[in-house]
């Protein structure tokens, strides 16, 4: 506990955590399940190329989708650019600008122009109005994310699909085992790109799975993931090698086994980080609007810089400083990230909300590497801040050339902007 604010670790107090709290660190798989898997694969002698443990996972995968389909592939990025190539895209396809850069990048790499809608201040995810303003002639769909497991408003964004005659796509890497209204995540759209990476609460170290309940759609898609072979002597379309190996499944199914444990620790660590912050000026939880919680894989607040005392970016370096690596996804935003900053034919519409967003937004440390004394531990660190923040301030100022950040830290505090 900090009793002063020289105590603070960017001031050279002792760090709170010596071995860092961390975004994004995995979930461990079981070490044993997962090696009988692997020796499953070396006794049978197929490595790749659509195995037995492939076809288990896309079996566990759509049975948790509730889709007719699902495709595994080598990654998410590479599931949202076989979506795209599957469904015949063309010139422009909009998209949030507050997601990760794959989601644009991807839809580049296939000859794609992005172009950038904003979202909704409340669940950071595509706003219809603002879609609707960047339709254009040049227009072949929509893609909008589930962010954070937040599910996008379905209901909006498919009848203006419908009205333009546009498919409807959805990026659902973070929302894995999430539902709207009791629909499960994974067909409210023509087709949707999950990712298994090694961060997410579903993890097959890299890994990715598109699901349909289009029959077409999803034979297109088992095509191109294989250089467009249709037989051992036919190729039917411009393909690629977007296969999910038997290794990689094999993880994702281990991972599965403890999927429901991992949710639950998920949820209990969102409604501690909730009581934890409650009543601190200026620091809003994001609330998550999937049914049940979703899968509470992202613990998300805003930092109102007015309110707080401090920037969100002030704040940061304080966390990880101590050990609390702390992020600001997704700064600097898709669209003043390169090849998009400054180019006309991304930039349709003001995106203020983003902006502002990408000002604000924290995402604090959770997953089953993260124990309730952690929690607390966190949660009283940003109070202490909060509660300091003028003498925070004038001492940052003050020792701005000496200000100190955690060993384990590739980022350096005293380079670190006051603001986004």
């Amino acid at each position: 506990m900090k009793r002063h604010v020289r105590d603070l670790a960017i001031f050279g107090g002792s760090a709170l955590f010596r071995n860092p709290r961390a975004v994004g660190r995995p979930n461990q798989l079981d070490r044993q399940a997962f090696l009988r898997r692997i020796s499953d694969v070396l006794d049978s002698g197929q490595l790749t190329n659509d195995g037995p443990q492939v076809r288990s996972f896309e079996s566990m995968v759509r049975r948790v989708a509730g889709t007719r389909h699902a495709i595994a592939v080598c990654n998410g990025t590479m599931a949202l650019q076989i979506m795209a190539m599957a469904c015949g895209l063309t010139g422009e396809v909009i998209v949030p600008a507050m997601t990760f850069i794959a989601t644009a990048h991807a839809l580049k790499w296939v000859g794609l122009t992005p172009v950038f809608a904003d979202v909704d201040r409340h669940t950071h995810t595509l706003n219809a109005d603002s879609v609707e303003a960047c339709i254009s002639p040049q227009t072949s769909a929509i893609l909008g994310v589930h962010l954070w497991g937040n599910p996008c408003d379905t209901d909006q964004l498919r009848d203006l699909a419908h009205r333009h005659k546009l498919p409807l796509l959805f990026d659902a890497s973070h929302a894995f085992g999430c539902q709207t209204r009791g629909v499960r995540i994974g067909g409210l759209g023509d087709a949707e790109a999950f990712s298994f990476h090694a961060t997410k609460v579903l993890q097959a170290v890299e890994g990715g799975a598109i699901t349909t309940n289009d029959d077409q759609l999803a034979e297109r898609c088992r095509r191109l993931r294989n250089f467009g072979i249709t037989s051992l002597t036919e190729i039917s379309a411009l393909g690629t090698n977007g296969k999910m190996s038997e290794i990689a499944a094999a993880a994702g199914l281990t991972s599965f086994e403890s999927f429901q444990d991992v949710v639950g620790s998920n949820q209990r660590n969102y409604d501690q980080y909730q009581i934890g912050t409650s009543g601190i000026p200026g620091l809003e939880m994001m609330r998550l609007t999937a049914d049940q919680f979703g899968n509470a894989q992202y613990i998300v607040a805003h930092v109102v810089e007015s309110d707080f005392g401090m920037s969100r970016n002030e704040l940061l370096a304080i966390l990880r400083a101590d050990g609390v690596f702390a992020r600001s996804y997704f700064e600097p935003g898709c669209h003043n990230a390169i090849p998009y900053s400054g180019k006309a034919a991304h930039h349709r519409t003001e995106l203020p909300v983003t902006d502002q967003l990408l000002t604000e937004v924290v995402q604090f440390p959770t997953g089953t590497g993260v124990e309730a004394n952690d929690i607390t531990a966190i949660t009283d660190l940003v109070r202490f801040a909060q509660r300091n923040s003028t003498e925070v301030r004038s001492l940052r100022a003050a020792q701005n050339t000496q200000l100190r950040s955690h060993p384990n830290d590739p980022v350096v505090v005293s380079t670190m902007p006051d603001a986004a």
